[in-house]
C-alpha cells in the first residue's frame, strides 16, 4: 500500500513534526538512519517502485520531481510543511537543526572565521557531503544501468549490446571505480588523529551518506577486503553501528526484507 504510514517516537523533546517518504531500493535509507542517529520523532511514510523500476507518481504530490528521499517537516511558525529533497540537503539541514554531534568542529582554535582556518576535520566533512553524490554515486548508477542493459536486452541484440557494456565497464566504469576505491583507501589510511571514520575519530553526516554507495559496491564493481581492507572494514563498521540495525530492522519489520541494492 502506497503511503503507508508508521510513527516513531523516540525523542524526549523536539522541534518540529518531520515525515520520510521513503522508496524501496532508493537512497533514502540513509536518511531513516540518520533519524535514528538523532533519537527524533519522525512519520515513515513508505512507497514502492512501479514494475519498471521508476518511483510511483505519488511522489510527485510530495515533490514535483517525485523521487526520494524528500522529508517534510511541520513547526510551529510555517504556513505549511517544509519540503527537502537532494539526499545531501536533507542531512545537513538535519545535522544542522538535530544532530550537531554529527558535524566536526569547525575552526581551529584563534583561527576562526578566516580564510584556510578550518579544521582537516571539518574540511573532510563538508567535502564528503558532496563528493557522495557528486562524484561516487554517478559512476554507481552508470553500472546499474549497464547491469540492466545487460540483463534485459532481447536475444538478437545481445552480442551488440554485451559489447558495449563491455566497453563502457573497461574504457570508463573500471578506471573510475578504481581511482576512486584508491583515495577512499588513502583517506582512511590518514584520517585525523588516527580516526577509523572518513573524518576523524567519530561518525559524521557525511559517513551516513557514503554508507550507501559503499554497501553497494563491497563484493562488487571491484571492492574486495583483499585490495582494499581499511575501505571494507570500514563499511562493515557503518552498518554495524546501533542506529544504523535499528533503521534496516524498521524497514525489514514493515517490507519483510531489506535489500541495500541500487
Amino acid at each position: 500500500m502506497e503511503g503507508q504510514s508508521v510513527v516513531q517516537d523516540n525523542a524526549k523533546q523536539q522541534e518540529g513534526k518531520i515525515t520520510l517518504h521513503w522508496l524501496n531500493k532508493s537512497r533514502s535509507q540513509r536518511v531513516l538512519w540518520l533519524l535514528e542517529e538523532c533519537k527524533l520523532k519522525y512519520e515513515l511514510e513508505i512507497y514502492h517502485r512501479e514494475p519498471v523500476g521508476l518511483a510511483p507518481p505519488e511522489l510527485k504530490k510530495i515533490h514535483p520531481l517525485g523521487k526520494s528521499p524528500v522529508i517534510s517537516i511541520e513547526a510551529e511558525g510555517l504556513a505549511k510543511p517544509l519540503v527537502l529533497a537532494e539526499s545531501g540537503a536533507i542531512v545537513e539541514y538535519l545535522v544542522d537543526h538535530y544532530g550537531p554531534h554529527l558535524a566536526p568542529k569547525k575552526w581551529r582554535e584563534g583561527m576562526e572565521g578566516k580564510v584556510g582556518g578550518e579544521t582537516e576535520e571539518w574540511l573532510r566533512y563538508r567535502y564528503f557531503m558532496h563528493y557522495a553524490e557528486g562524484t561516487l554515486m554517478p559512476f554507481m548508477v552508470v553500472a546499474v544501468l549497464m547491469k540492466n542493459i545487460r540483463s534485459n536486452a532481447p536475444f538478437f541484440v545481445r552480442p551488440i549490446s554485451n559489447a558495449i557494456v563491455k566497453n563502457v565497464d573497461a574504457l570508463y566504469l573500471t578506471p573510475n571505480f578504481n581511482s576512486n576505491w584508491e583515495f577512499l583507501e588513502s583517506r582512511l589510511a590518514t584520517s585525523p588523529n588516527e580516526g577509523k571514520y572518513l573524518c576523524g575519530k567519530d561518525l559524521t553526516g557525511a559517513d551516513i551518506l557514503m554508507s550507501f554507495p559503499l554497501g553497494a559496491a563491497r563484493g562488487r564493481v571491484g571492492v574486495t577486503k583483499e585490495k582494499y581492507p581499511l575501505l571494507w572494514a570500514y563499511s562493515e563498521r557503518l552498518e554495524a553501528g546501533e542506529s544504523y540495525k535499528r533503521a534496516v530492522q524498521k524497514i525489514i519489520d514493515i517490507e519483510g526484507s531489506y535489500d541495500p541494492e541500487l
